[in-house]
C-alpha cells in the first residue's frame, strides 16, 4: 500500500498516473494548495520542501516527482514501465527522466512564477526566457519521437512518457502548447486514450485538455 500526497494537475499527477498503470493499491489524500496545506507542520514533517508531491512507502515518505517514478518503475518490473538496468535503452530512458526533471520541470517554474526569478520589472523577460528553454525541449523530444517513437523509447508505454504528458498539459494555455509539434501531440493522444488517464481525471476532477 502506498500513500499519494496529490494535488489535482500538479506534479503528482504523472505518479498518480504511474499508480494507476501499475495497479498498485494506493491511498490518496489531497493537499489544498490555495488553503496553504502545504505549508502545515504535518505536512512538512513529511515533505520539508512544502511541495507536492509525497509518496508513502512502506511507511518512510518520499518527495520528488523524479525519484518516485523511478522507484514505483523499479519495485513493479512486472508494470515494464522502464527498461531493466544493463539495457540497451536504459541510458536513454535515464537522459529523458533527468532532462525533464531538470530542464523542462524548472522552467515551467519560472514560467509560472517570473517573479521568483526576477524583479517585477524583469518579470517578462523572466517569461521570455522560460519559454524558449521550454519549446527547446519540446523541439528536441519532438524530433527523438519522429525518429524513435512512437512512445520515448519506442512501441511500449512507461513512465517517461506519463512524466512527458503531465509536462505538455502545464503547457496548454502557452502560447505555443507542446501539441503544436506533431509527434508530441501524437504521444499526447495515446496517452489521454488510456483508461489510467481517464481515471485519474475522474479522480482528481480535472476536466481541461481531457
Amino acid at each position: 500500500m502506498y500513500i499519494l500526497y496529490y494535488s489535482p494537475g500538479t506534479a503528482s499527477m504523472a505518479v498518480h498516473l504511474a499508480l494507476l498503470e501499475i495497479g498498485a493499491p494506493h491511498e490518496l489524500r489531497k493537499i489544498d494548495i490555495d488553503a496553504g496545506d502545504q505549508r502545515q507542520a504535518d505536512y512538512l514533517r513529511l515533505n520539508p520542501t512544502g511541495m507536492v508531491p509525497t509518496l508513502v512507502v512502506d511507511g518512510a515518505p518520499y518527495y520528488e516527482c523524479l525519484a518516485m517514478l523511478l522507484l514505483l518503475a523499479e519495485r513493479h518490473p512486472e508494470a515494464a514501465l522502464a527498461p531493466a538496468p544493463g539495457t540497451p535503452q536504459r541510458a536513454t530512458y535515464l537522459q529523458w527522466m533527468a532532462h525533464f526533471a531538470n530542464t523542462l520541470q524548472p522552467a515551467f517554474r519560472q514560467w509560472f512564477y517570473p517573479q521568483d526569478f526576477a524583479r517585477a520589472e524583469h518579470e517578462q523577460d523572466s517569461k521570455a526566457f522560460a519559454r524558449r528553454r521550454i519549446e527547446a525541449v519540446w523541439q528536441r523530444l519532438d524530433a527523438h519521437l519522429a525518429a524513435h517513437g512512437p512512445y520515448l523509447l519506442g512501441d511500449d508505454l512507461g513512465v517517461a512518457d506519463l512524466y512527458a504528458t503531465m509536462l505538455m498539459r502545464w503547457s496548454r494555455n502557452m502560447p505555443k502548447p507542446a501539441t503544436a509539434w506533431p509527434a508530441i501531440a501524437a504521444l499526447a493522444e495515446r496517452v489521454k486514450a488510456r483508461p489510467s488517464w481517464q481515471r485519474l481525471y475522474e479522480i482528481e476532477g480535472l476536466t481541461e485538455w481531457a
